[in-house]
């Protein structure tokens, strides 16, 4: 009799998490791929100040724009919400940059020296979006549910820690995330 109650007593301590644990969010993987391309700010930037490059650049975002509207056709997501997630992800980006290139401006002594190669940072921004399409396809039934908002927050506070984000950095990533839910 112990027996059978005891392996119930036990299965089920294995699926309920005890109280007080972390629950990963689902979201989790799609919003680290958001702050990891937030974090490609800094490249970028330090590539266009030292080049004297501006930091808005309208026909690569239109780029940008109409390669994850595309990528999300071909998975059969919403093209529009994928180029509003995105629209928020560049602001997000751009304003980094924005930050940065202020903050050398008054301490010249910690301004780059020296950059990656842009196109190869792009490159890896280019897998980013990739990524980022594919996990709002992973994910499309959880950004349209009632518990999205919480998910994104509960994400968006583990991929800060995870990451070491400054608050400048947490904050463009909730602002890049605030349009996920639908």
């Amino acid at each position: 009799m112990r027996t059978p109650l005891i392996a119930a007593a036990l299965a089920f301590a294995t699926v309920v998490p005890a109280a007080g644990a972390d629950v990963v969010s689902p979201l989790l993987p799609l919003v680290d791929a958001a702050a990891q391309r937030l974090q490609t700010a800094d490249p970028v930037a330090a590539s266009k100040y030292l080049t004297g490059g501006a930091i808005s650049d309208p026909p690569r975002e239109q780029q940008v724009l109409d390669g994850v509207a595309t990528a999300a056709q071909g998975q059969g997501i919403d093209p529009g919400y994928v180029r509003e997630v995105f629209r928020d992800q560049i602001d997000a980006s751009v304003s980094l940059q924005h930050s940065l290139f202020a903050y050398w401006k008054i301490e010249p002594a910690a301004a780059p020296v020296t950059a990656p190669d842009l196109a190869d940072t792009r490159a890896k921004i280019d897998t980013l979006n990739q990524t980022m399409v594919a996990e709002i396809g992973h994910r499309w039934q959880e950004l349209h549910t009632p518990s999205c908002p919480a998910e994104v927050a509960a994400a968006v506070d583990e991929t800060a820690r995870n990451r070491g984000l400054d608050p400048v950095f947490r904050r463009a990533l909730e602002y890049a995330t605030h349009d996920y839910c639908r």
